[in-house]
């Protein structure tokens, strides 16, 4: 299934239904006066968050959502009857914005969360309402109020306790499919990994958490290089950013330098992920350079950094890594 977290879609409410305009027609009745009904409310159109979803594809292969209008008024001072809502379903961690006004309409971060993102219109009011004792035969009746139209963008924020990030072929992949039961592809080049990977931890006895794999970085990602930004929405609701940094010696860069390039990246997307406590975990330790570790672990120490050193594939590193990760998560549910 294709991963789709980013969609702008179309929505219209019901219209409201228009009052009646009647007169009672009754035997033996001579002076029958206004019975015309209300029309019924115009249909919401309702976003809500569903957990057996993961993914907006629905959403993308329909774009636009109109609701039922209301019926009109009827005789006897009968109500029109009210449209029927229209639910969309959506993943947990949707978020809906105005894409006119760029206000955000809702945070759907809970299961069964809901949003009435555009409202039906009210239904008009029959002839019964408007007689009086100087306009006993009112011969009009309210339209109904037409329902609201706009476009949303619907971007789904994935829930995760931990953000993976770092370049490509940190090792990322492999750390995540080692620590929890998550399978994504692993493979000796770039970008092996195309769409956010989520995997759930379960350390001893400590409450489990929730890791997400972020497709990798490169230098120049805020210009669309590589993948670009289309994925670190996913980071901005965890707790904790763990860089993983590639130490082996078949690492083509600096260490150090491939640390900062990623942040300088992650500050050119949003400041308030700098803001985020991170640590640092160097990868691939089985076949570490030994310079490139320590100068690592060095900037890491100098700048009050909680340093790793790990490596996946022989489970070396990841028993303290798990705990420390464990410990900082509990109670911090993302």
């Amino acid at each position: 299934m294709k991963f789709i977290d980013y969609v702008k879609v179309h929505i219209k409410s019901g219209d409201g239904g228009s009052g009646m305009v009647s007169f009672r027609r009754e035997k033996y009745v001579p002076r029958g006066g206004p019975d015309g009904g209300d029309g019924g409310r115009g249909a919401h159109v309702i976003f809500r968050a569903d957990p057996e979803l993961a993914t907006l594809l629905d959403l993308r292969y329909q774009r636009h959502y109109t609701a039922e209008r209301g019926q009109n008024g009827m005789k006897k001072k009968m109500h029109g009857r009210d449209g029927k809502d229209l639910v969309v379903r959506v993943p947990v961690g949707t978020v809906l914005t105005d894409a006119q006004t760029e206000e955000t309409l809702a945070d759907l971060d809970a299961p069964g969360k809901e949003c009435v993102a555009a409202r039906g219109g009210r239904g008009g009011l029959g002839n019964s309402h408007f007689a009086t004792a100087t306009r006993q035969v009112p011969r009009f009746a309210q339209p109904g109020e037409p329902g609201e139209e706009k476009d949303i963008v619907v971007e789904l924020k994935l829930l995760a306790d931990v953000g993976l990030i770092g370049l490509p072929n940190a090792g990322k992949s492999t750390l995540i499919s080692v620590i929890s039961s998550a399978k994504p592809k692993v493979a000796d080049y770039p970008f092996t990994t195309l769409e956010p990977v989520l995997g759930v931890v379960k350390y001893s006895d400590l409450r489990s958490f929730v890791v997400a794999d972020i497709p990798g970085l490169i230098e120049g990602a805020h210009k669309g290089v590589g993948l670009g930004f289309q994925f670190l929405r996913h980071v901005e609701r965890t707790k904790i950013l763990l860089h993983l940094v590639d130490v082996s010696v078949n690492s083509p860069g600096d260490p150090v330098e491939d640390f900062l390039k990623i942040n300088r990246e992650l500050l050119l997307y949003s400041p308030e992920l700098m803001e985020k406590p991170q640590a640092v975990a160097a990868t691939k330790t089985d076949s570490a350079d030994k310079d490139k570790l320590e100068k690592l672990k060095a900037h890491c120490r100098k700048n009050g950094i909680d340093f790793f050193a790990v490596s996946a594939v022989r489970k070396e590193g990841t028993d303290r890594l798990l705990l420390y990760l464990a410990k900082k998560t509990e109670g911090h549910k993302g």
